[in-house]
């Protein structure tokens, strides 16, 4: 539950600040940092249970981490990277298919007769595997494009440090 109410409150957050134009540079740097140490610690939380993949998790904080120290790097020399739409997709894609992890392991904890047949079908058909494998290869490919957008920036960044 706190989770899923970390996550509610987050988008709230986010999308009051925009609306009302209530950024700040604090904000436009710790609020993407905490999403990234809220999805991570879960993952990670998730492997170590043995839940996921190991590869899967590592992926994911990867690129993660490598766009926001590039952005830093980056922002310390003036440059600007932009956001685009499909990395928050991707951060809530992230949150949910996590949500859906922990509902999954408290209702298994609980032992429910009535979410036996789920819970059966959740294990024969890989599905939390499945959708993690989603989550990462969207992740990566969130990087990439996010890489690819910003390639002019990126051009400028490199030949200023030269």
């Amino acid at each position: 539950m706190i989770f899923i109410i970390a996550s509610i409150t987050d988008a709230y957050d986010g999308y009051h600040a925009r609306k009302y134009n209530q950024e700040t540079p604090e904000g436009k740097f710790l609020d993407p940092l905490a999403d990234k140490i809220l999805v991570s610690a879960a993952f990670i939380s998730f492997s170590l249970l043995g839940i996921i993949d190991f590869w899967m998790v590592g992926l994911i904080i990867f690129r993660d981490f490598f766009v926001t120290g590039l952005r830093m790097a980056m922002e310390q020399k003036g440059f600007s990277m932009v956001t685009s739409t499909i990395a928050k997709a991707k951060t809530a894609t992230q949150m949910i298919i996590i949500s859906f992890i922990l509902i999954f392991l408290g209702v298994k904890g609980l032992s429910l007769s009535w979410a036996i047949p789920v819970l059966d079908i959740i294990a024969e058909y890989d599905i939390i595997y499945n959708i993690t494998l989603f989550a990462t290869l969207f992740t990566v490919f969130t990087g990439l494009t996010y890489i690819y957008s910003n390639r002019n920036t990126l051009k400028g960044f490199i030949q200023d440090e030269q």
